[in-house]
């Protein structure tokens, strides 16, 4: 049975934490709120656990989940050479609505599904998200909707499309918006918008002014 946990209170959010921790490290799935919306995450080194996100969002292969982290840092673990631009970006909207497509480690153990070499990857802007990534280490994290339906902006909506499927609901009240980040690919010799959100083209050009869009 799915447990779920009020993280406005703080001894619930403490317990939440916790089993949602122990949930992720036995492969389960758990659900937690965002910046920008609710998000259902996995072990990001587990390809069953990854395997088990896509299947509980009906979600293919050909849709690779997005990989969230704690810390600016943890980047440096999942990819190589870095461009200057990519941390200048990261400078201007971490923690926040920016996803960085980047090309991973080729070392890297894991299955996110069909990403051809690259891994898009945020720091969100939430208390509770970024407790649990600091405990878990990077996630797999995709919206907590069934695919085709909205975006969940509370932790009722997410719980009523994944249900039993997921193993700890982690509540941290409605999320400010339901704007989705902005997605820029970095892989390139120039950055390309991929996906107009919560960071606008205009901010963006103030950082990197040669942004391309898609």
């Amino acid at each position: 049975m799915s447990g779920r946990f009020d993280c406005s209170e703080a001894f619930e959010r403490a317990m939440g934490l916790c089993e949602a921790v122990t949930a992720v490290r036995r492969g389960e799935i758990v659900v937690l709120p965002t910046d920008t919306v609710y998000g259902v995450g996995a072990d990001a080194f587990s390809p069953e656990a990854v395997a088990r996100l896509l299947d509980a969002k009906g979600r293919g292969r050909d849709m690779p989940s997005p990989v969230l982290v704690g810390s600016p840092g943890d980047l440096d673990l999942l990819v190589d050479d870095l461009p200057q631009r990519a941390r200048e970006l990261m400078e201007a909207f971490w923690p926040g609505g920016l996803t960085l497509v980047a090309r991973h480690k080729p070392s890297l153990v894991w299955d996110l599904g069909e990403t051809h070499g690259t891994v898009a990857v945020r720091m969100p802007a939430h208390a509770v998200a970024i407790d649990l990534l600091v405990e878990t280490g990077p996630l797999a994290v995709s919206s907590a909707n069934l695919t085709g339906k909205p975006s969940p902006q509370d932790c009722d909506a997410a719980r009523g499309m994944l249900g039993e499927a997921v193993a700890v609901y982690l509540d941290g009240g409605p999320t400010p918006a339901a704007v989705p980040s902005s997605i820029v690919d970095i892989t390139g010799q120039s950055p390309v918008l991929l996906r107009a959100g919560a960071v606008s083209a205009e901010q963006l050009r103030k950082v990197v002014p040669d942004l391309e869009e898609r």
